[in-house]
């Protein structure tokens, strides 16, 4: 007889139970192995990345195996809020689902549509052959799909920041993630995350997101930005990336053994 089984709780659920900002880390190098080992830091979620990152279906499947034994939560990222593409994640596994450059909500609305199966939406109905539901072994799945998604949107461009009480307002988007790297190129200074507008766009997101009841998660890498915003009431900060950390390691070992100090100045994410 095939065991019952339930998934683990989403995103938006555990940062809604939490009575502290969580922290968490990006894996971008498309390798369960770092997964893994992130998984198991001592943090509380892992952002596997498909935008930025060599990702395909196979190797994000992976990785969720590999971190699903860790109380760490996966938040996974497609290259864009493609339907089909949305459609191959969610069958995977994905409950938590991070997509880049939203501008509006009328975008907000589609990706919405795209996490949910009809009539409310537009996904596919796959679930019997899919991970999603453990291949049917869990209970009243299609019933229950949309209590099991957790969807945030990036809001990453001067036009979201002035769009961004809309679009957390969409019913269906559980969160935002602010990205002032791309925040700072649209409004004109590049590499530039501590700029004053940039602080203040990322400031107002969070704000507004924390209005309409929502969390706001910021990329942070540099540790007083991060305390600045977690202060400001961001439910989530990503503070390092394992492909960052791996390369300033090994920076730090050759500057130690071979070359000396090198020149400062790299742009964090």
């Amino acid at each position: 007889m095939p065991l019952r089984m339930t998934l683990p709780q989403t995103l938006g659920a555990r940062l809604a139970a939490s009575d502290r900002p969580q922290f968490g880390a990006w894996v971008c190098s498309a390798s369960a192995v770092n997964a893994e080992i992130v998984a198991g830091s001592g943090l509380d979620v892992v952002l596997i990345d498909a935008e930025h990152s060599p990702n395909g279906l196979e190797s994000i499947l992976g990785q969720l195996q590999a971190v699903a034994a860790y109380p760490v939560t996966p938040l996974v990222r497609p290259p864009f809020g493609d339907p089909v593409v949305i459609k191959q994640y969610l069958d995977l596994g994905v409950q938590n689902l991070l997509i880049p450059m939203v501008d509006s909500a009328e975008q907000a609305e589609a990706v919405v549509r795209a996490v949910r199966y009809p009539p409310h939406g537009i996904r596919g109905v796959g679930s019997a052959l899919a991970r999603a539901s453990r291949w049917n072994r869990i209970e009243g799945y299609l019933a229950d799909a949309s209590s099991t998604i957790s969807l945030f949107v990036q809001i990453e461009s001067a036009v979201a920041v002035e769009q961004v009480e809309r679009i957390v307002a969409v019913d269906g988007v559980d969160g935002i993630l602010i990205g002032p790297a791309d925040l700072a190129a649209s409004m004109g200074v590049i590499g530039e995350q501590e700029h004053p507008e940039v602080v203040a766009g990322v400031l107002r997101s969070i704000e507004a997101a924390r209005a309409a009841g929502k969390p706001a998660a910021v990329n942070a890498f540099v540790p007083a930005a991060a305390e600045r915003y977690a202060e400001a009431g961001a439910a989530l900060v990503l503070v390092g990336a394992d492909v960052a950390l791996l390369a300033r390691a090994t920076e730090a070992l050759a500057d130690r053994y071979i070359a000396g100090p090198t020149p400062s100045g790299r742009a964090g994410y």
